[in-house]
Parts: C-alpha cells; structure tokens; sequence
C-alpha cells in the first residue's frame, strides 16, 4: 500500500510539473499586459520601466524559472492589475465558486435522483419518456443560453428572483455564506440551478439504469415476495443501491462543476473565481489565470489521487494491478 501511494504522488507531481509549462507557456506567450496596464502614449522609456518592474523584460525560460522557484514556497506572483498576491485574490474569491458548485450537486441529486427513480420504474410510459427526453435537452443546450433564458423568465418577466449579484452573505465558521438568508438564497438559485443542470441530466440517467438494475436483482424479488410495500422497496432497497454510483461519479464531477463555472459565473455576474479568471484575461492579468489554472489543475490532481486511494483501500486488485 506504501508503494502504491509513493507512485501515484510522484505521479501526481510529475504532471503538475508538467502542467505548470503548458500553463506558464500558453499564458506567458499572449498578448503584452503593458499595452493595457500603461496610457498608450506613454513614451518608450516609461514602457521599458513597467516591464522591467514586472519582470517580463526576461527571457521566457527566466521567467518561468523564477515563478517555479517562488511557487515551490507558495508565491504564484503579484496581480499587475491589483498589486496583490494572485493567491490571495483567489481564495478571497474561491469561497463563492465552492458555495455555488456545492448548491449545484445538491440540486442535481434532489431533482435529478427523483426523476430518474420514476424514468427507471415508468421506462415505457409517456412520463418516463418524457423525463428523458428532458435529461437529453440538458446535455444539449448550451449553458450561456439556458441563462439568459433563465434571466429572461425569472427575473425580467415574472420578478420572482435577481438576475446577478450574491446578495447577503453571513458568515459561517468564518467563511461568507449566502444561503443562510433568503436574500442570499434567492441570488443563489438560477445559477445553481443553471450550473446543475448537466450534471442532473447525468444524475437522471444514471438513477434510471441503476434502478432498472436494481429492480431486477433476487432481494428485490425476495422482498415483494414477502409482502413489503412497493414504497419502502423503492426508497429503502432501490434507493440505497442507486445512490452508491451516482455519489462515486458526482464526487469526480466536482471538480468539473468547480473549474467549469466559467460560462455560469460570467452569465450571472456572480463573484467567483470563473468571473475572476475572464476579468483577469481580459486585463491580460498573467500571474491571476496561471494562479487560477494551476490552482484548477492541483484540485483535479488531489481529487483523483484520493479517489485512486480509497479505490486501492477498498479493493487491493488497483494496486496490484498497477505494480505490473
């Protein structure tokens, strides 16, 4: 087990390394942040002063060796716009995201566990037909636009909830929540409910075949035999049998809801780290979108590196298998 946990770190290690160049590279090689940060009619001298204050007078290599050397002590750099510490700015942003990805898989397991239970039980009837043609249309339309639609209905045509903005927060264990308040709840739905709507898609078609399965297994058969209610069968046996793949995948597609908050964020205005990360671009903010990217990409490395070692821990085959 020892083994196994020193390969996949040095594993994981190995691609942030790597993942640190193509960022740094990408990133680095766009656009001149001097041509925004400075008057356009500033003289060449003034041009040369802010690159060599920046650093971005050094040749690429330079550059990148000294942001690794930073990072390794936890220093991703300065904001050129803020002249503050990227990864500051990030986790005074990252709480917001967290709060809205979170609220997004809870409503894609309230809504879309229910609705693919009734899609899995009524499979050739014009409900269950129905729901799934609805779980199709939410991997199909665009995120932006179902946004602007939600924007339009709720908040333009009918009043119901606001449009943009986080509202009220309060703070919790230290952290600024909104959902503790109704202002705060009511800037929080559409876009929650904008951000899960592929991942209820997904939770409906997984739930669908899992109680379909399920449905078919001897307990199940065993326990209608024994005159049990169709009711507690459904949310005591199917329920509970469903629900072990559908919280595996959803702990896996929280880094997803996280990183692809981008589109939703922006659509919304919403005060996270995706609205941070197009604001930064477009103030070609360097040291904030390799912050931000890198940051991304340690989430998704940490996320896959616990999930291989509960896997090793609950079923020594990975592990072994692995050494071969």
């Amino acid at each position: 087990m020892l083994a196994f946990t020193i390969r996949r770190l040095s594993q994981s290690v190995v691609v942030l390394f790597v993942m640190s160049i193509i960022v740094f590279a990408g990133v680095y090689a766009i656009g001149n942040p001097v041509d925004i940060l400075i008057n356009p009619e500033a003289d060449i001298a003034e041009q040369e002063e802010t690159m060599r204050r920046l650093g971005l007078d050094k040749p690429i290599w330079t550059q990148y060796g000294l942001f690794l050397s930073n990072a390794l002590s936890g220093d991703l750099g300065n904001s050129f716009v803020h002249n503050t510490p990227a990864l500051d700015i990030i986790l005074t942003r990252l709480p917001a995201t967290l709060e809205l990805a979170v609220v997004a898989v809870g409503l894609a397991v309230i809504i879309g566990v229910p609705l693919g239970m009734i899609a899995g039980l009524k499979d050739d009837s014009f409900i269950g037909r129905t729901i799934m043609t609805g779980s199709i249309l939410g991997f199909s339309l665009p995120t932006f636009w179902v946004g602007l639609i939600l924007i339009m209905l709720f908040s333009v045509s009918l009043g119901w909830l606001p449009a943009s903005g986080r509202g009220e927060t309060t703070d919790l264990f230290g952290i600024p929540v909104s959902f503790l308040s109704w202002e705060g709840l009511s800037h929080i739905l559409l876009p929650a409910f904008n951000l899960a709507l592929f991942k209820m898609s997904l939770v409906i078609r997984l739930a669908r075949s899992g109680t379909k399965e399920v449905l078919l297994q001897d307990y199940i058969k065993f326990a209608r035999a024994k005159g049990i209610s169709d009711a507690r069968i459904i949310c005591v046996h199917v329920l509970k049998n469903i629900m072990i793949p559908v919280v595996t995948v959803l702990g896996l597609e929280l880094g997803n809801v996280i990183a692809f908050a981008v589109v939703t964020e922006t659509v919304f205005a919403w005060p996270g780290i995706g609205k941070l990360l197009i604001d930064s671009i477009s103030n070609l903010d360097r040291p904030v979108v390799v912050a931000y990217l890198l940051l991304t990409v340690t989430m998704f490395i940490v996320i896959n590196f616990i999930v291989d070692i509960l896997y090793s821990v609950l079923d020594p085959r990975v592990r072994l298998g692995g050494s071969n």
